[in-house]
């Protein structure tokens, strides 16, 4: 059985920074594109950011450009998010999302629980 095991999710004041971390069980993802979505306060959930399977391309939705980064470390079979500078609109539930196509970024229907961010002002 596959799941996403999201981590690092917290309570931070606005402006502060935080790491979220994706590691699948039950299968390896190596040369997976992995992406992240999020679901805001009474919103439906949306992309924010994906790397391909090479770890060198990466797109961001323009929310986040600038304040985000998403990289991998192959040898953990781990994907991460850093979020900095945070404002009270990055207040969500963040998902890693496996890609569908292999190395090529495309969502998939397969979400795990998430972890919850929530930013103070």
């Amino acid at each position: 059985q596959i799941e996403m095991e999201e981590s690092g999710g917290g309570l931070v004041q606005a402006g502060g920074s935080l790491r979220l971390s994706c590691a699948p069980s039950g299968r390896i993802f190596s040369g997976y594109a992995m992406g992240w979505f999020r679901q805001r306060p009474g919103k439906s959930r949306e992309f924010v950011a994906a790397i391909d399977g090479s770890g060198k391309k990466a797109i961001y939705v323009n929310a986040v450009k600038g304040r985000f980064k998403i990289s991998t470390d192959v040898a953990k079979n781990t994907w991460y998010l850093q979020m900095d500078n945070l404002n009270s609109e990055d207040t969500a539930v963040y998902y890693c999302n496996p890609s569908s196509g292999g190395a090529t970024w495309r969502p998939s229907d397969f979400f795990g629980q998430g972890t919850q961010v929530t930013v103070s002002s």
